[in-house]
Formats: structure tokens, C-alpha cells, sequence
């Protein structure tokens, strides 16, 4: 392999191979560019992650109080999670991934923030699928193993491109209301569920959200492509639940 790429890891997952490159591209610095695919197609890249840190900051910033327990649903390359673990008010943050790989990929080191996800202690993996955390029995289950029924301040998800651009069709359902109803019990009063998307807002998903919960809006986030010579925007919902 040539300076300009190098293949860091590729292996198969429950929904496909996955692989793990680093490349440099002159024409944007010296800098070296992280990417994550499943088979061919893009799942993450560090040269845009303006929206994956908005995730963060607006998902968390939505949510009053301190000691916040929040879930990352996604780990990808790290930067949603990197960017809750610089908001004091965290007291843990829980990242909910279902491809070990990735895990993995964080866990030795292999990516730029497995570092400082590794040593922060308030972060902690979780193996598992988001979507079915999501919908279980909050007494029985949830996104905490070790405390079934927990309840937390923020939960972000950043898996799918958008509600209708799926990685999986399995997760389809996901986006209507009695799954999305069964996640927000695992809301505390006045939390915040916060997603990302790469398409415009989505007015019937927002009509979904507006039927559970009590403040929802859609915020664009833009950013500057370098491949298009231009901006590009994301979008990050934001909906929070009723303080009782």
C-alpha cells in the first residue's frame, strides 16, 4: 500500500464486512482521514464531523440539571461520544454499538479516539443492537445490562443516514410511534432524545416526534465540503420529553 491509503482492518460483521481505512489526501493538508465502510458503501469519514458533534453539544445542552446519564447509540468513529465527554454535566455516558469490530477497533487503539474514549472513566461500551435496547421492557431490559429499567437524561442516535435512508432494513419500524414511545420511557422527565441525519428535516418523522413529545425541533448544520468547493448541511432532531 501506497503512503496515501492504508487498509488498517477489515472484518465480517452481522451485516456485512467491514473495514477501516486511513488516507491522506494532499490537495487538504497533512493530515491523515479515517473512514469506515460496510462492503462498498461509506459509513464515516473524519473529514465531516461537524453534525456528529452538534449531536452532542445539542442533544446535551437541551437538558437541564448535572451528573446527566446518556446513551450513544453508534459508536462509528468516536466523535459524538468524544464530543459528550467534554460536557462536565456527563457523569456516564454509555455507547450503544452493535458491530464488535468497532468495538474492537476503539478498544486497541486503532482509531484516533479510542484513546480518549479508553480513558475517560465515565464512558462504557455496550455490545448490543440500539433498536432492540430501544424497544424492550424498561423493567426487563434497556440500553444498561448492568441496571434494567434505568432511565437516562439524553439518548443520541446516530446509526442510519436518515429515517428513511436505512444502513438495515430491519430497523425500519424503528421510526413510527409505539417503538419510538418505548424508547422514551427510558427518558427521565425533561430529557432529550437527539438524532442525526444526513438529508433536510423530515416533516412526517417530525410529526411522529410532535405526537410523543413535548418540544421538538429540527436544527441544520452546516459544514464545508471540500469536495464540492461548498457547504453541505446535516440535520439533528431534537425532542424533549415533558418535565412531570
Amino acid at each position: 500500500m501506497g503512503l496515501l491509503f492504508e487498509e488498517i482492518d477489515s472484518q465480517p460483521s452481522s451485516i456485512g464486512q467491514m473495514s477501516l481505512r486511513r488516507r491522506r489526501i494532499p490537495a487538504l493538508g497533512d493530515r491523515d482521514i479515517y473512514e469506515v465502510k460496510l462492503g462498498e458503501e461509506f459509513l464515516m469519514s473524519s473529514m465531516f464531523v461537524d453534525a456528529e458533534v452538534a449531536l452532542a453539544d445539542l442533544g446535551i445542552e437541551a437538558v437541564d440539571g448535572d451528573a446527566l446519564d446518556v446513551v450513544v447509540g453508534g459508536l462509528g468513529l468516536g466523535y459524538t461520544a468524544e464530543a459528550a465527554l467534554k460536557h462536565d454535566r456527563v457523569n456516564e455516558l454509555l455507547v450503544v454499538e452493535a458491530v464488535d469490530t468497532v468495538i474492537h477497533w476503539h478498544q486497541q487503539e486503532k482509531v484516533p479516539l479510542g484513546k480518549v474514549l479508553n480513558e475517560d472513566a465515565r464512558c462504557r461500551y455496550v455490545h448490543g443492537s440500539f433498536f432492540d435496547m430501544a424497544v424492550q421492557d424498561p423493567q426487563q431490559g434497556g440500553f444498561d445490562p448492568e441496571q434494567p429499567g434505568r432511565q437516562f437524561d439524553a439518548i443520541l442516535l446516530d446509526i442510519d443516514h436518515s429515517p428513511r435512508a436505512l444502513l438495515n432494513q430491519s430497523s425500519a419500524s424503528f421510526y413510527s410511534v409505539e417503538p419510538l414511545s418505548r424508547m422514551a420511557l427510558q427518558i427521565k422527565p425533561g430529557g432529550c432524545f437527539a438524532m442525526w441525519s444526513q438529508d433536510p428535516p423530515d416533516e412526517p418523522f417530525e410529526r411522529v416526534l410532535k405526537e410523543l413529545f413535548a418540544d421538538v425541533e429540527s436544527r441544520v448544520v452546516e459544514f464545508f465540503n471540500p469536495f464540492q468547493n461548498g457547504m453541505s448541511s446535516n440535520t439533528v432532531y431534537l425532542a424533549r420529553k415533558p418535565v412531570q
